[in-house]
């Protein structure tokens, strides 16, 4: 049997056909013996293609997945779309089509023209859409099922507005305090707006992170996000104005005879009041130009800190210090009270506020000793110290005089201990139209109703303008047929809201849906949640640590509460990618440096690209993509092809289970040691995501095959060539799944166990010798690892081979390189 060239080409597309023709990867999803749910982060159709930052993603976890069944797991790994919402409503903007037309288009060209071709074992049986009506419809469920939890919430608050889209922005879509689409200055508007209390679930979520298998990079990410922060609110009240109080929460109550100051977010409701006549003008033009300012602007560490004075002073209860009362943008109306104290000496940005405003600087905490004038940011002092200029509290360590000063404070009535957070509850209103319509309905009389669940899905309309007009209203607010509707209470006329919900809503819940897509009636099956849920394995990016991430635990532990579900976090494991730049930068449009996928895998196949994307560096680092990577996995897997199908060998395994060694005999029999090793190496390798290490490890298999092939006995070589192709079957399905066909094993490498190694056989017990004469290669040959100089020498001049290049001459020198090659000098 010839071998024929390895032609990656009719290889890939013949077993991607025959693999979707036997449904191969389709789980038995009611009668899972060993069940593995690999859920890998489902793309935004929101470009014309995907690029090699997704095959990084889906390689590495399609590699993993493939690797679990292979340990005789039932793996589940679907995928779906995250059609709705912004970006995929953006791109079609961008190139002026209507998104009902553009995503369809992109998701079936993502499908089938490029994650089909990858290989991946996905059970496309199972995609999901989250603009489908059979999807968003419980999307809207679970929308009605917070209501129901009491966690929904409307209000006002304000939000990052774009003049140029005319619509509201994601804090991610605001650079440097413009809209990254249109560039225009982002402005801050007050809207009625549509929220989730996820800040009831805080300390939920701050606990449940100790009992997940999470990278503690994301756990640290989150409860940063979370920001819980022990503390006491202080009341400090206005001089002149006895009937006003300004509340100001603080961690470090200890230095609070440092205040001197008090700084108001501009949105803070006393700034009016607060602010003198001489102060109106100033006051007001600082506002206007905050407004033109992200939160993200705003609290940018490394900014200048800008703020104006409203001519009001607070009076310190602790030592009746009169504090003067500044705005600045710095203190977010929606974070605590909207308010905070300045403690310049001992935090950076109190000094650097103080330093821009002429405020004192009173230092309360020595250092080592230390109690000299603070006057520069180097000598801000943010840690423990001795308490100093604090009446009775000198001479304190900072816990003690922490506790101390609260009780003082609750005693006099002057504040309250409490506990902050940083996270503030989740805005799912978006005033756009590429998503789902909120299922809510205003009736003068009942007020603000949900859709009973049996009217829904509540449908998107088509309308041919979808753009926003600036009015902050959605631009369904514009279709009097949608608008227009019953109260489901009083049956009285009234009005849908017309708010789309937020995109991070689609994937909060995705991954309870794919186990149950067929079930039209219902958004999960009780019996199919039990045996699939949670989540073993979740792989994607860590830009979603702070948002996806969170609100993907919050809406598990709402429906858990709820009783819908035994367990409140969705997914057990979770693992990152890295990123992957080009040039040194991280790829964009701008840049011109986004890498398609499509042309490499055309020219080298989609085992070669996976593989060699693999092989750049760290699954959890990413790496710079160069393509000259790709032609070495290429002639890796072409040596390997050479090596496995000799056709001598091919035949005689084909015809008589088992192959003759090329050359030598029993006697010259060498050790499978490598390949043990191998098996071991790349079995630890991937259970941990280390693909790059198991990649090397099988080219050094590779090179160890083609030294080796020629010296293994017929029992050696039957294992070799049971062994190597389900060693390469996670990184290269396609190649894997031919040589096995070729190799006359049955179908298919895919439902093989992977390969057990011997620890017996781990340790090496022989080594080939190169032998050469004159430099030149005559002779290999088989020889056990504690064999002397002398006698390799011996053996050497013995070989038949050999003697034929001595004959008549004479042996000037012999060069003996230990354990790999021996030089005869004539």
């Amino acid at each position: 049997m010839r071998k024929g060239p390895y032609d990656h080409q009719a290889i890939e597309q013949k077993w991607q056909e025959r693999w979707d023709h036997d449904h191969l990867y389709e789980v038995d999803l009611d009668h899972p013996k060993k069940k593995f749910y690999n859920l890998i982060m489902f793309p935004y159709p929101s470009a014309a293609a995907l690029h090699v930052g997704h095959v990084y993603c889906y390689g590495g976890a399609d590699t993993y997945a493939r690797y679990k069944r292979m340990q005789g797991y039932d793996v589940f790994e679907p995928m779906g779309f995250d059609a709705f919402g912004i970006h995929a409503e953006n791109y079609a903007i961008t190139i002026k089509e209507h998104p009902q037309v553009v995503v369809p288009r992109n998701v079936e060209h993502f499908r089938e023209d490029q994650m089909k071709k990858l290989g991946a074992m996905f059970d496309w049986s199972r995609e999901v859409n989250t603009t489908d009506p059979d999807y968003y419809k419980w999307t809207q469920w679970v929308f009605l099922q917070m209501h129901r939890a009491g966690l929904v919430e409307r209000k006002v608050a304000a939000v990052d507005w774009c003049p140029g889209c005319k619509t509201v922005l994601a804090n991610e879509q605001v650079i440097d305090g413009e809209c990254e689409r249109c560039h225009s200055q982002v402005e801050q508007k007050e809207l009625a707006q549509w929220f989730f209390k996820i800040t009831k679930y805080a300390d939920r979520l701050l606990a449940g992170l100790d009992k997940i298998d999470w990278p503690e990079r994301t756990k640290a990410l989150q409860k940063h996000w979370i920001g819980k922060k022990v503390g006491i609110d202080i009341t400090y009240k206005i001089d002149g104005q006895p009937d006003k109080s300004v509340v100001c929460f603080t961690t470090r109550p200890e230095t609070n005879f440092g205040a001197t100051f008090v700084v108001l977010a501009p949105e803070h409701p006393f700034v009016d009041s607060l602010t003198t006549p001489e102060q109106r003008a100033a006051v007001g033009a600082y506002r206007e130009l905050v407004k033109k300012k992200s939160d993200m602007d705003r609290t940018e560490l490394s900014k200048e800190k800008t703020g104006v004075f409203t001519g009001s002073y607070c009076i310190n209860d602790l030592n009746s210090a009169r504090m003067p009362v500044w705005v600045g943008d710095f203190v977010l109306a929606h974070f605590g009270s909207g308010a905070v104290v300045g403690v310049p000496a001992h935090d950076i940005r109190d000094f650097e506020f103080a330093q821009m405003a002429g405020i004192p600087v009173i230092r309360v905490l020595e250092k080592d000793g230390d109690r000299s004038e603070i006057t520069k940011g180097e000598q801000v002092w943010e840690d423990a110290g001795t308490v100093m200029n604090s009446g009775f509290l000198d001479g304190m360590p900072w816990e003690q005089a922490r506790e101390a000063i609260m009780d003082h404070i609750e005693k006099n009535g002057w504040g309250t201990r409490t506990v902050s957070f940083r996270l503030h509850d989740w805005c799912i209103s978006r005033q756009r139209y590429w998503g789902p319509p909120i299922p809510m309905i205003h009736c003068e009389k009942c007020g603000w109703v949900p859709v009973p669940e049996k009217d829904l899905p509540v449908l998107l309309p088509k309308i041919v303008e979808y753009l926003p007009d600036g009015s902050g209203r959605g631009p369904l607010a514009r279709v009097e047929s949608f608008v227009k509707t019953e109260c489901p209470v009083c049956h009285g006329p009234a009005e849908r809201e017309t708010d789309v919900s937020d995109t991070f809503l689609d994937s909060a819940w995705y991954q309870l849906r794919y186990p149950s897509t067929e079930f039209g009636e219902k958004p999960f099956d009780d019996e199919r949640s039990r045996k699939w849920l949670p989540v073993d394995m979740y792989i994607g990016g860590i830009e979603h640590a702070t948002m996806h991430l969170i609100y993907f635990r919050f809406v598990t532990m709402v429906l858990h509460d709820l009783g819908y579900f035994d367990f409140d976090e969705p997914s057990l494991k979770l693992r990152h990618q890295g990123l992957i730049i080009k040039d040194g930068a991280k790829m964009s449009k701008s840049r011109g440096n986004v890498v398609n996928p499509d042309e490499y895998i055309r020219k080298f196949g989609a085992d070669a690209f996976r593989t060699y994307m693999l092989f750049i560096g760290p699954y959890e680092d990413g790496g710079d993509f160069n393509d000259r990577g790709i032609l070495g996995a290429s002639r890796f897997f072409e040596k390997v092809w050479d090596v496995l199908l000799t056709p001598s060998l091919s035949a005689k395994l084909a015809s008589e289970g088992g192959l003759p060694p090329l050359a030598g005999g029993p006697e010259t029999k060498v050790s499978l040691a490598k390949l043990h090793a191998t098996v071991k190496k790349v079995g630890d390798d991937l259970e941990n995501l280390h693909f790059n290490t198991a990649i090397a490890s099988l080219m050094e298999l590779g090179n160890w095959l083609k030294e080796s092939s020629g010296y293994l006995s017929p029992d050696q070589w039957k294992e070799v060539c049971s062994t190597v192709p389900r060693l390469l079957a996670p990184f290269a399905p396609h190649l894997a799944e031919e040589l096995w066909e070729k190799l006359g094993f049955a179908y298919s490498v895919h439902n093989q166990l992977f390969p057990i190694y011997d620890e017996s056989e781990l340790v090496e017990s022989s080594f080939v010798l190169t032998v050469q004469v004159n430099g030149k290669v005559r002779d290999t040959f088989t020889l056990p690892l504690d064999i002397t100089q002398s006698d390799v020498e011996k053996a050497t001049l013995e070989r038949e081979k050999v003697q034929k290049w001595l004959e008549g001459k004479t042996v000037k020198k012999v060069i003996y390189v230990p354990r790999k090659l021996i030089n005869i000098v004539i």
